[in-house]
């Protein structure tokens, strides 16, 4: 049995499971013996997976397509997943923008806060208690290499990793004396479908896959987590910078990432 399957029991709940760290962490958890609750919007690509890891791994896959971004489906993951006795929660559901926050939309940028962070919180408070209640269970949460200083041309969303990364740091040590770890991740750029929906070019970037597997080896044994080489190296860049250098050198490497049809 593997280390994460005695620690925290047979069913792991996924949410961005259709694609990137969602879809390679939802890989390796079948690769480790975990059954799988897969959410995301697109049920065709939800079946899709749960279909090959199904095979592949003889685990019992269900999926849940739905909108995060709506209280009404948020309640229905919370109403579906009473049935499974889920000891893992992986909350990879998530989207950025970027470019000029003068220019940009209101109702995407506040669109992002339900997903990032209320949906998020949402979810966390109701495992949280679940898993409090069974004596264990893991929390997985994403915040980012933008959450440790505000970040212009990305504002509001390294605003919601912010409050992500807070939130991980916060509850672990409330929730650890009851058996649940909690652990934040933070990568840096990653290859996934989040730059072409936040309107950015990606240079160097770390794999899905390389995010999902340190995150996994990760939880249960640390609070935080940059997995990846390039994360560690970014990281390792701003290290020495006061914060007001941190964000003048990010909102730099931002406006060279935002394409110019978003960057206002």
């Amino acid at each position: 049995m593997s280390r994460l399957l005695d620690r925290y029991g047979a069913w792991a709940l996924v949410t961005g499971a259709s694609d990137g760290i969602g879809e390679a962490t939802a890989r390796r958890l079948a690769a480790e013996g975990f059954s799988l609750l897969l959410v995301a919007r697109r049920q065709a690509r939800l079946r899709e997976l749960a279909a090959e890891l199904a095979a592949a791994h003889r685990v019992q896959v269900e999926t849940l397509a739905l909108d995060l971004g709506t209280p009404e489906g948020v309640a229905a993951l919370l109403q579906a997943s009473a049935a499974q006795d889920i000891g893992v929660l992986v909350t990879a559901a998530g989207f950025g923008t970027s470019g000029s926050f003068l220019t940009s939309q209101a109702e995407d940028e506040l669109a992002m806060v339900d997903v990032n962070c209320r949906a998020v919180l949402a979810m966390t408070h109701h495992f949280a208690q679940r898993f409090a209640g069974r004596g264990r269970g893991g929390i997985v949460l994403f915040s980012s290499l933008v959450a440790f200083q505000g970040v212009p041309n990305s504002a509001n969303y390294a605003a919601t990793k912010a409050y992500v990364q807070s939130l991980a740091e916060g509850i672990g040590p409330e929730l650890r004396a009851r058996g649940v770890d909690v652990l934040a991740v933070a990568p840096g750029p990653v290859r996934s479908g989040f730059a072409a929906r936040a309107g950015m070019r990606m240079g160097a970037t770390d794999s899905p896959g390389t995010v999902a597997k340190g995150l996994l080896e990760a939880l249960g044994r640390r609070s935080l987590v940059r997995p990846g080489l390039l994360s560690k190296l970014l990281e390792f860049a701003l290290t020495f910078l006061p914060r007001r250098g941190r964000v003048w050198m990010m909102g730099k490497v931002m406006s060279g990432m935002a394409r110019a049809d978003h960057a206002g």
